[in-house]
């Protein structure tokens, strides 16, 4: 029976094959797997001149995502509060009239 070895960084995330875009630059895609084994970018690793630099992958989509939920709950919470207990203060306009006919 083969022996698993313990996980780590190399199987939650996999560096791809090195792109060469000119003499001074090596470009170095980084995957992971996601949900139902997707690939889905993380980011990359940027050799030049021997200097190594790291650019993260930035998912716009989920970040627009994110947006639009904490904007729905804010307003959410909001409306729950003026609807409990508004901001205005409570006015009642009476009317008083005089009375007719009293002996």
């Amino acid at each position: 029976m083969p022996q698993r070895e313990p996980a780590g960084p190399v199987d939650r995330a996999l560096i791809g094959d090195p792109v060469t875009v000119d003499e001074h630059t090596t470009f170095i895609p980084v995957i992971r797997r996601g949900m139902r084994g997707r690939p889905v970018a993380v980011g990359a690793f940027t050799v030049t001149d021997g200097t190594t630099t790291w650019t993260p992958a930035v998912d716009s989509g989920r970040v627009a995502v994110i947006g639009v939920i904490t904007g729905l709950v804010a307003a959410a919470l909001g409306s729950a509060a003026v609807l409990r207990q508004p901001p205005w203060p409570r006015m009642t306009i009476t009317e008083e009239r005089p009375r007719t006919g009293t002996r």
